[in-house]
């Protein structure tokens, strides 16, 4: 029930890139891209659309970047002719947390995704450029993101592709098989993968969001997922709580229009 059409996804995606783009008054655009498939995807999708000498790609690795990151974050760059740059944030990350007694390695988790994104924007400030956000569906979801971090872009163009379809469409469009079979990480810490973070495969998940999305019968989800009910339960709950991760910060309504709410574009002036 997740396969989706190739081609068809690929011309909408591509198609979307570049009206954007266009409509916001820019020609270029910057990616983190971290070596992973789904930042190797939109750095894909993105030359296809607009060009790839319109593609500025910075890889922003720390002590917990795995280090076939950085082959792979080159290898994606170099084989789709991108600009490539390599900034490393340590220096940055130990300036803000060094007076710290204690952290969790989720807030610095959270604090190295944040930097991240002060990167992208400073770089695309600088060559009047558009951040891409390289978030799928899942991710955004379960909340699987940092507000204001990797969350923290101007669109999002696989964001409406469930993880196991971005690795359909990586494997439509030849993606390197090393960047496809490795296990999908943030690579905020040493040994983290997501799978293992999250207590399931993503074709589980996938299959549990999917049963949200379309609103199947619980019993319906437990069946087509293949879980236990308290696992679709747990992921439900996942997406619930964190809604305030996909939504502008609430604002009381009081005037006419209100951001977020009931104000929308284009305007018309009589």
């Amino acid at each position: 029930m997740l396969k989706i059409n190739e081609e068809e996804v690929v011309t909408e995606i591509t198609q979307f890139i570049k009206e954007y783009a266009e409509k916001a008054g820019k020609n270029r655009i910057v990616i983190g891209l971290s070596g992973g498939i789904d930042s190797s995807l939109i750095a894909k999708l993105a030359s296809i659309s607009i060009g790839n000498e319109n593609v500025f790609t910075i890889f922003l690795p720390e002590t917990a970047t795995p280090l076939n990151d950085f082959e792979h974050s080159r290898m994606i760059a170099k084989n789709l002719n991108v600009s490539y740059e390599i900034i490393d944030i340590s220096s940055i990350i130990h300036s803000l947390v060094s007076h710290e007694e204690e952290i969790n390695r989720i807030a610095l988790g959270n604090i190295k995704a944040r930097i991240r994104m002060v990167y992208l924007y400073k770089y695309a400030n600088k060559i009047d450029a558009l951040v891409c956000g390289t978030s799928n569906k899942t991710e955004l979801l379960l909340g699987y993101f940092t507000k204001y971090g990797d969350g923290g872009s101007d669109f999002m163009p696989i964001g409406d592709l469930y993880k196991t379809q971005v690795y359909q469409i990586a494997r439509y469009l030849k993606l390197p098989e090393e960047i496809i079979n490795k296990p999908p990480t943030a690579g905020l810490w040493k040994g983290q993968t997501d799978e293992k973070e999250l207590g399931l495969s993503y074709e589980k998940i996938d299959k549990i969001l999917y049963g949200i999305e379309t609103k199947m019968e619980l019993k319906k989800i437990v069946d087509f997922a293949g879980v236990d009910i308290k696992e679709v339960e747990r992921i439900y709950e996942m997406v619930r709580k964190n809604e305030h991760k996909r939504r502008l910060p609430p604002i009381p309504k009081v005037g006419f229009k209100t951001v977020g709410i009931d104000w929308r574009f284009p305007l018309q002036m009589k």
